[in-house]
């Protein structure tokens, strides 16, 4: 029933009271008491009409306080008419006391004619003490001579449902503004038209407004629109807000740039979605917008990072790789594409980090690629692939010329000084260059090749370049099948000590033996030492097989020890390699060695390069002091082939002095080779060392020698290397020379 329908009602009901109070005026002006008034026909049916709305009737004598209340009452609030005492204090007592200051104001406004009707709501208990929520409307309808209110007429209706359905939605509208204004992205909600009609706080940061200009384009300039940020690289048919439009489906992560009259750029990730109305029109478009600026520019930094090198900014081996692989598909595109690679290695690099620090062998592996990145063309990429490794892609060359030109340019670069804090560094590189014209298929193949030609720059003397060809790619394979097999070699026992008699020169009696490695490879034979012995000093395999082989040799001379008791033992001299030296349980090695064998220390030389002392000068010298600690005899193997310093020669706890062959072999008297040989000797000897002559082959080598007053020699006029078979054969015998 409408408000307008009821008001009639309530004012026939008014009339028809009225009517019945005048006639009953001086009874209730005695007795203060208004009876109850009688229901007509009419009243009856308008009962009926209300109860059909779910509303209650109401009738309360403000001077007695009475309270009629129709049944439907009984049934609100769960109590039986007989469990109701109809007066004000019984119904005033059952309102929620919260509420009562709203029902006293509300009651007053209107007795004092401030409001046109009595109206409010307020909570009532029930009979289960649960509460209810009433809504309440009335009017007067019998006044006394002085106007005043004697009686209000009305209705009272049950909205609890429609109040919890209210707090619900008031709960879900504080829940849904409360994740809307703490999102870390700017949340809008547009109309068809592209007019903003809501818009969160965080919308005034990442659309770069301040506060009152958002407020001034939500409030004052509809004409704003939300398009007028979509400015970027998409055409506008593409833009976000009118993607959904036309579409009717979300959007997710659409990226574009805004960019601001000072250049400054922001990066935005928006997704959107329809809103439907009731007819299946779109009618609004919520948009999520994320400012992406700081994470894309993380992004952008963390791809640098992965593809550049941390120390001098140059593309590491990632990006070099993939340029070199974009250049080989150009070549397979166009036959007359032209390009090389060249795998740069700085000399001696180690010296000047060894020397200076790294800190100084850092500055100056910038200021060598910033000279690099000066001595070629913008289309060029030069990388750094680590230490002081560095590869240059020369693009769209004419021939092999242009390539090399480029490795001459840089080699005559690098003879110029470099001033790295005070100090005067200078360098130079071994060049390897391999040429796409060889035909490749891979980026690797490329790199692996210049590789090689480096290395062979660096055998041929470093500080020049060499081209790749086939030769060097068979050579390389040969050296990595060797690698493979010699990693195999030792477990399968392919390896044999042969052992090279040394024998007095005054006396001519054998006086040990020289232990030397062999290998006999089940497919090539006998592999000689200076093939593999290299290969096993870079790949770290020397290791093992320096411990094998000083194993076997002490157990074979304390063998012999017992099979040929002798006035003076026999000695065996083993090769000791700079990398044993440098191992920290080396010296608990030895001990565990010659107490499994049981060979006396002093019948053990270990024989070291010049070159291996000298580089490794204090270390060794530590070294050695612990082995002649153990009466262990050291030896200085080659002398006079490298660059050893007198120096240092006397503080080496040092026996022996080997002559290299080299020397002896080609010694004639008063010739040059003679006089060194006899420095040697006297060098020796001034230093309280004997002296071993190697490669003695002639008899007037022997007499020579002999002259010199040179203590021992070894070489084929004596023996050449022997198995330990023969060796022992000859152990049965007495030589003289």
């Amino acid at each position: 029933m409408s408000s307008e329908k009821l008001d009639n009602l309530i004012e026939e009901r008014t009339t028809q009271l009225e009517r019945a109070n005048r006639e009953r005026h001086e009874e209730l002006a005695e007795s203060h008491r208004l009876p109850e008034a009688p229901r007509e026909p009419e009243g009856e049916r308008c009962q009926l009409a209300l109860e059909g709305t779910g509303d209650s009737i109401w009738d309360w004598n403000i001077v007695t306080g009475a309270i009629d209340l129709d049944g439907y009452w009984t049934v609100m609030l769960g109590y039986e008419p007989a469990e109701i005492d109809f007066n004000f204090d019984w119904w005033f007592n059952r309102i929620h006391k919260e509420d009562i200051p709203a029902f006293e104001a509300a009651l007053n406004a209107y007795l004092e004619g401030r409001e046109k009707w009595y109206e409010l709501e307020y909570r009532m208990q029930t009979k289960t003490g649960e509460w209810k929520w009433i809504w309440a409307r009335g009017q007067c309808v019998a006044r006394d001579e002085q106007n005043q209110p004697l009686r209000l007429l009305g209705t009272h209706r049950d909205i609890t449902a429609r109040k919890i359905a209210e707090d619900k939605l008031r709960q879900e509208r504080d829940l849904l503004n409360g994740i809307m204004q703490t999102s870390v992205a700017a949340i809008t909600v547009v109309d068809a038209g592209g007019k903003i009609i809501f818009a969160n706080e965080r919308s005034q940061e990442v659309l770069g407004l301040t506060q009152g200009e958002l407020v001034d384009c939500l409030y004052n300039a509809p004409e704003w629109k939300i398009t007028d940020f979509e400015g970027g690289p998409f055409p506008e048919e593409q833009l976000p807000f009118r993607q959904v439009m036309a579409t009717g489906t979300p959007i997710f992560d659409v990226q574009h740039a805004i960019e601001w009259g000072d250049g400054t750029r922001k990066y935005l990730s928006i997704n959107g979605a329809p809103l439907i109305d009731s007819s299946g029109a779109i009618a609004r478009v919520v948009l999520s917008i994320t400012d992406i600026t700081d994470r894309l520019r993380v992004e952008e930094q963390l791809l640098h990072d992965a593809l550049h090198d941390a120390l001098t900014g140059l593309p590491n081996r990632i990006l070099f790789v993939e340029r070199v692989e974009h250049a080989l598909k150009l070549s397979k595109r166009h036959q007359d594409y032209l390009f090389a690679v060249l795998f740069l290695d700085l000399d001696r690099f180690k010296v000047v980090n060894d020397s200076l620090g790294h800190r100084i062998g850092d500055q100056l592996l910038v200021a060598i690629a910033r000279e690099l990145e000066r001595c070629l063309r913008n289309t060029d990429t030069v990388a750094r692939l680590g230490g002081d490794e560095f590869t240059i892609l020369l693009e769209d060359i004419n021939d092999l010329k242009d390539a090399t030109k480029v490795a001459e340019r840089i080699q005559k670069i690098l003879k110029s000084p470099f001033i790295v804090e005070g100090h005067e560094v200078f360098t130079s590189a071994s060049i390897g260059i391999a040429l796409s014209s060889t035909g490749y298929d891979c980026a690797e193949d490329l790199l692996r090749d210049a590789d090689i030609a480096m290395y062979r720059a660096k055998e041929l003397g470093k500080a020049r370049h060499e081209v790749f060809d086939k030769v060097m790619h068979a050579s390389a394979l040969k050296l990595l099948q060797l690698e493979n097999d010699l990693r195999r070699a030792l477990e399968r026992q392919e390896f044999e000590v042969y052992y090279q008699p040394i024998t007095s020169l005054f006396t001519g009696t054998l006086t040990g033996f020289e232990a030397l490695l062999r290998w006999h490879h089940p497919t090539q034979g006998l592999v000689s030492p200076l093939e593999f012995i290299p290969v096993a000093e870079e790949t770290g395999l020397i290791l093992p097989l320096g411990r094998w082989v000083l194993h076997e040799a002490c157990r074979q001379l304390h063998t012999w020890h017992t099979q040929f008791p002798m006035t003076e033992p026999l000695k065996i001299s083993v090769n000791l390699s700079g990398k044993q030296l440098k191992e920290l349980e080396f010296i608990e090695q030895i001990d565990q060695i010659l107490e499994k064998t049981g060979l006396d220390g002093r019948f053990l030389k270990l024989e070291i390069t010049e070159s291996v002392l000298m580089d490794n000068a204090d270390t060794a010298t530590k070294m050695l002091l612990q082995l002649r600690a153990r009466n262990i005899q050291l030896s200085v193997d080659d002398f006079g082939t490298g660059y050893s310093s007198l120096s240092y020669l006397h503080r080496f706890p040092v026996n022996t002095l080997k002559i290299d062959r080299s020397f002896v072999s080609q010694m004639n008297p008063n010739d040059r080779n003679c006089e060194i040989v006899r420095t040697i000797v006297t060098l020796a000897h001034s230093l309280r060392m004997d002296v071993i002559a190697e490669g003695v082959e002639t008899l007037e080598q022997l007499s020579e020698l002999k002259l010199l007053k040179c203590e021992q020699g070894q070489g084929y006029f004596f023996s050449k290397p022997l198995t330990k078979e023969a060796a022992g054969k000859l152990l049965t015998q007495v030589p003289q020379w």
